[in-house]
């Protein structure tokens, strides 16, 4: 029997539970034994990352563990026993640990989570379709499918905004870049955004202070917002501010903070108004938590049970 669980602490509020159980409800693993899903919350990382690898297949990484991790793993792929992909080497961070034959795979399903809300919102459907035809490595295809489109759902070079860059927002900057946006980095600290620009110097990133954040949004195609607290600014952008630049379709606008969102009502009535597209903090979650766990267990998880787990 796989055991699959979490890390971290605080946990006990964590959504992970329930979605893992409504992804696997009505499945059992080849010893005819439920799909589990173990709290395992503490302070001491060496303790967790011990029961992980003594007790568990894979295991979702929280705070304040992400970065201890992925030393971990980075410390095991130097001994050949280790693999992190490109992008999560970028992140320097995982939040997803997984035993294979060759060793711990470090993933960041915060990444591939973003790829998939933002392909969803310019192409509804296409994670349910590319589920069905694709397995559990669905979200890879939907990446390289977006990457080819490019010419096609935009007129000009795309343009990303991610405000915030902690964690999440650092995650959120790979995974707009990787996706083919050219993205302007905000946050209420410069020196921490420019410190990420500076560190992948690959990616072009563009560090503007957040007194321009009204203009940046209405010269973007897509805003990732991870700022755990809401800019006083964003109620004072207009229906134009969220209309789209040439591409026929409104902004994307995909906010992180699932509990106490910063977009309230008002703002989504005008994102309505030009045709924008809203990604919530928990179509966030759902897509971190459909890519994850299909790299945790090697199978596909039922979206509609997750979905439903939601409501």
């Amino acid at each position: 029997m796989d055991r699959f669980g979490l890390i971290g602490d605080p946990i006990k509020t964590s959504g992970s539970p329930a979605l893992f159980r409504a992804a696997y409800s009505d499945k059992v693993q080849a010893d005819g034994t439920p799909y589990g899903y173990d709290l395992i919350e503490g302070s001491d990382f060496e303790s967790s990352y011990s029961r992980f690898l003594s007790d568990y297949k894979a295991i979702n990484v929280t705070a304040p563990f992400k970065e201890k991790a992925y030393a971990r793993v980075l410390a095991l792929a130097a001994e050949g026993k280790g693999l992190i992909s490109g992008p999560v080497a970028k992140i320097g961070a995982t939040n997803l640990l997984v035993k294979t034959g060759n060793g711990i795979e470090a993933h960041n399903s915060d990444f591939t989570g973003i790829i998939v809300a933002v392909a969803e919102a310019y192409y509804p459907g296409i994670t349910r379709e590319f589920l069905k035809e694709y397995g559990d490595r669905f979200f890879i295809k939907i990446h390289q499918f977006f990457r080819a489109c490019l010419d096609r759902t935009f007129t000009r070079e795309p343009q990303a905004l991610v405000v915030g860059c902690g964690g999440a927002g650092r995650a959120a900057a790979v995974a707009a870049a990787e996706m083919g946006f050219a993205t302007v980095l905000m946050n209420r600290t410069p020196e921490k955004a420019q410190a990420i620009a500076d560190e992948l110097p690959e990616y072009g990133f563009i560090v503007d202070p957040l007194t321009d954040f009204k203009e940046a949004v209405k010269e973007c195609d897509l805003v990732i917002y991870t700022l755990p607290a809401a800019l006083d600014e964003i109620r004072e952008l207009s229906a134009d501010d969220y209309a789209g630049r040439d591409s026929g379709h409104g902004k994307v606008i995909l906010e992180a903070n699932y509990k106490n969102p910063s977009f309230g009502e008002e703002e989504r009535i005008k994102m309505i108004s030009a045709d924008a597209t809203y990604i919530e903090g928990k179509k966030w979650l759902l897509s971190q938590a459909l890519t994850g766990y299909s790299l945790m267990t090697g199978i596909e998880p039922d979206l509609s049970a997750m979905e439903n787990a939601q409501k």
